[in-house]
């Protein structure tokens, strides 16, 4: 029996020039979604899921990051002189019992790379890593036992490392890295329809990228995963490829034939917030639920 997985990394060390010119000054991380950066709700995923140590993975000029989830002790004895004391506490969220730590990535070597930078923090624990691109809808899901929470507790109850899925439309599939299903699930009607219920299984692989004709499945990796700590030393063996970069996936495939890897299906949406016309499309979205909730 595995223990219930607490320490999470999540990699903010990109440019983000698909968010250009929005993310020249400003990290993309922390561009509002609605009346909140949306870095904000990935850390309250992590939250709500168990998670208490956070590893940022950054760069030296994401500092402002690191500043958003500390305490600005000048500006909060500010607020509670004038008397904003329910603001002054709004503003210091992180509950007592999480910690978040930020190491940086030094050069820009890929996902796989950002992961492993944060070894020397992770130590020997099993670990979260959580795209910050990616922000799964906090207004129709439990963050607390659905999609994070819930590979959480299948990694606790059978160690096998867990990746997230979903299915997207046939004109999608070549944008994303596309789950290869063992056998007993390939060319089963249900894992490709969406069912919008958290199930776990196996995997066979992954494909980067595929044609639609050459996808083996339309379940696409959605950028949520719970990793054995054995994923460090795959990643430290591993050689740049595309790009010069150190690839997760490759760890991944290395991961599967070891140990074996189960996806995880998605429950409810996620939006893309490091691409502009679906981050524009997503801040509408949470701000439209923010202001009906403020009616």
């Amino acid at each position: 029996m595995s223990t219930m997985v607490t320490h999470a990394v999540i990699p903010v060390a990109g440019f983000g020039t698909r968010m250009l010119p929005l993310s020249k000054s400003v990290p993309k991380e922390l561009l509002p979604l609605g009346n909140r950066p949306a870095i904000h709700y990935v850390v309250e995923e992590a939250i709500a899921a168990g998670i208490k140590h956070i590893v940022l993975v950054g760069h030296a000029q994401k500092s402002a990051i690191e500043n958003y989830f500390d305490i600005n002790a000048e500006l909060d004895t500010q607020l509670r002189h004038k008397g904003k004391n329910e603001l002054a506490d709004s503003l210091n969220w992180l509950p007592a019992d999480v910690t978040m730590s930020m190491i940086r990535q030094g050069k820009a070597l890929g996902l796989g790379h950002a992961v492993l930078a944060a070894r020397p923090i992770i130590g020997e624990h099993d670990f979260a890593v959580l795209l910050p691109d990616v922000v799964l809808d906090p207004f129709t899901s439990d963050m607390s036992t659905d999609n994070l929470a819930f590979m959480l507790d299948a990694f606790a109850k059978d160690n096998h490392s867990q990746i997230l899925v979903n299915t997207v439309a046939d004109e999608d599939v070549h944008k994303y890295g596309i789950a290869q299903l063992d056998e007993g699930y390939s060319g089963s009607s249900k894992v490709d329809d969406k069912t919008n219920v958290n199930t776990s299984f196996g995997v066979a692989g992954f494909v980067e990228k595929p044609s639609l004709a050459e996808a083996p499945s339309k379940l696409a990796v959605v950028g949520r995963y719970v990793f054995s700590n054995k994923i460090f030393d795959y990643l430290a063996n591993t050689t740049a490829s595309v790009g010069g970069e150190i690839q997760l996936t490759d760890a991944i495939d290395a991961l599967i034939s070891e140990y074996g890897v189960n996806v995880t299906t998605m429950r409810g949406d996620s939006y893309d917030a490091g691409d502009m016309r679906s981050y524009i499309q997503a801040f509408i979205y949470f701000a439209e639920q923010q202001l009906a909730d403020d009616e």
